[in-house]
C-alpha cells in the first residue's frame, strides 16, 4: 500500500521517492516497521491476554522447574502474525502472487495454532486439538500451496525441479512429465511434487513447534533462519547473482524478501517480551505459523533441501523426538533423558539461559553454513 502510494503515485512529483523501487530499501523499512509494531503493541497484547486469563498450561511430565511458568500469558504469536502481515502489506508490491501465497499459508497455519491454543484454554489443560486433526489441517493448507504452485508452472513462473546443494546439474523434476499426455494420469504425475511440498511445510511447522519449549529459544532461532532466508530470497530474485551462484532464478520472487524482512523484525520484537524470563509465550498460533511460513518460503524459492541446514536446530529438535519415540517403542529404552533435545540438557543440569544461548549459536552456525553452500557447487 505504501509502496504503491510512494512509488507509483507520489514518485512522479518527488524524484527522491524513486528509492522505494529498490527491494533492499523496502525490506529494511518492513523490518523496522515490524519491529516497531511488535514493541509498541507488545505491552497491550500481554495486558489483554492477562485480562482474558489466557495463561499457559504446563504438562505434568515436563521438567519440574517449568511448573513455575504456569499462568504466563500465551497465544502471543498473534502479535508476530500481525507484525509480519501488516508491514508486508504496506511495503511489498501486492501484485506478486508469491507474497499472497506466503501470507495465506502463514494465516492458515496461524488459524490451526489458534484453534489448538483455544482448545487447550477451553479444556483448561495442555491438550488441544488431537494430533490427527492438527496434522490433517496442516496437510490441507500445505496441499493447497502445492496446487497453487503447480498452477504457476502453467505460466512459466515456477519450476518443479528440486535444487540440491553442492550439485550444479543434478536437478530432478518432481513432476512425472511422461504421464502428462494422459489427463486421467495427472493426479499421479503431480503427486510426488504435492507430497514433497506437504512434507516440507508440515515438517517445518511441527519442528518449530517442538523447539518452542524454553523462553526465547524458538523465536531466537527463527530470527536467524528468517535472516538467512531473506538473503537467499533476494539472491534468487536477482538474475545476475543467481547466475553467478548457479541457483534457480525466479522472477518477481524478490517481493517475498520483504515478507522475510518483516518476519525478522516481528520475531526480534517478540523476543523482547519472550526473552527469559518470558512475559508471554507465542503458543501454537505462533510456532505453527512461523514454521509454516519458513517452510512455504523455502518451497517458493526452490531451497527446500537448504532448509535442512538453515533450520538445523529445528531439524535436530524434531529428530530427537522421532528417535526417542522410535527407540522407546522398539526397545523400551530412551536415548535422551527427555525429548525434545533442549529438555535433555535441562535434566543434565544446564541452566535455561545457557541452553538458549548455545542453541542460538548453533542456529547461527547452521545458517552461515547454509549460505556457504550457495557457492560450493
Amino acid at each position: 500500500m505504501l509502496y504503491y502510494l510512494l512509488y507509483e503515485v507520489l514518485q512522479k512529483y518527488l524524484k527522491l521517492l524513486n528509492v522505494f523501487r529498490y527491494i533492499t530499501v523496502r525490506t529494511a523499512y518492513a523490518s523496522l516497521t515490524a519491529l516497531f509494531l511488535s514493541l509498541v503493541l507488545g505491552p497491550w497484547v500481554v495486558r489483554r491476554l492477562r485480562e482474558m486469563q489466557i495463561g499457559q498450561f504446563i504438562r505434568e511430565e515436563g521438567p519440574e522447574r517449568h511448573q513455575a511458568k504456569a499462568g504466563t500469558p500465551t497465544m502471543g504469536g498473534v502479535l508476530i502474525v500481525i507484525a509480519t502481515a501488516v508491514p508486508t502489506l504496506l511495503w511489498a508490491d501486492l501484485t506478486s502472487a508469491y507474497v499472497w501465497l506466503a501470507l495465506i499459508a502463514m494465516l492458515g497455519f496461524a488459524a490451526i495454532g489458534f484453534a489448538d491454543d483455544y482448545s487447550k484454554l477451553a479444556r483448561k489443560q495442555n491438550r488441544g486439538l488431537t494430533g490427527r486433526s492438527k496434522l490433517f489441517l496442516q496437510i490441507l493448507v500445505s496441499f493447497g500451496v502445492g496446487v497453487a504452485l503447480l498452477l504457476m508452472t502453467i505460466y512459466g513462473v515456477y519450476s518443479t525441479q528440486l535444487i540440491i546443494p553442492f550439485f550444479k546439474r543434478f536437478r530432478p523434476d518432481l513432476v512425472i512429465h511422461s504421464l502428462l499426455s494422459q489427463p486421467y494420469l495427472w493426479p499421479i504425475a503431480f503427486l510426488p511434487f504435492l507430497v514433497f511440498v506437504t512434507l516440507v511445510m508440515v515438517g517445518s511447522s511441527n519442528a518449530v513447534n517442538l523447539t518452542d519449549g524454553l523462553d526465547g529459544l524458538a523465536i531466537g532461532c527463527v530470527v536467524v533462519a528468517a535472516g538467512a532466508l531473506t538473503v537467499v530470497t533476494y539472491i534468487t530474485s536477482h538474475a545476475r547473482f543467481a547466475a553467478y551462484l548457479d541457483i534457480q532464478y525466479i522472477p518477481r520472487v524478490g517481493e517475498l524478501t520483504i515478507l522475510c524482512g518483516a518476519l525478522v523484525g516481528a520475531a526480534l520484537g517478540f523476543l523482547w517480551y519472550n526473552a527469559h524470563p518470558a512475559e508471554v509465550f507465542m503458543g501454537d498460533v505462533g510456532s505453527l505459523s512461523l514454521g509454516g511460513t519458513i517452510g512455504v518460503i523455502a518451497v517458493i524459492i526452490k531451497q527446500e533441501v537448504l532448509l535442512f541446514f538453515v533450520g538445523g536446530v529445528f531439524v535436530i529438535e524434531a529428530l530427537s523426538v522421532i528417535l526417542q519415540v522410535a527407540s522407546y517403542r522398539l526397545t523400551g529404552k530412551r536415548i535422551f533423558r527427555m525429548a525434545p533435545l533442549h529438555h535433555h540438557f535441562e535434566l543434565a543440569g544446564w541452566s535455561e539461559s545457557k541452553i538458549i544461548v548455545r542453541f542460538w549459536i548453533a542456529a547461527l552456525v547452521f545458517a552461515l553454513f547454509a549460505l556457504t553452500t550457495l557457492k560450493l557447487r
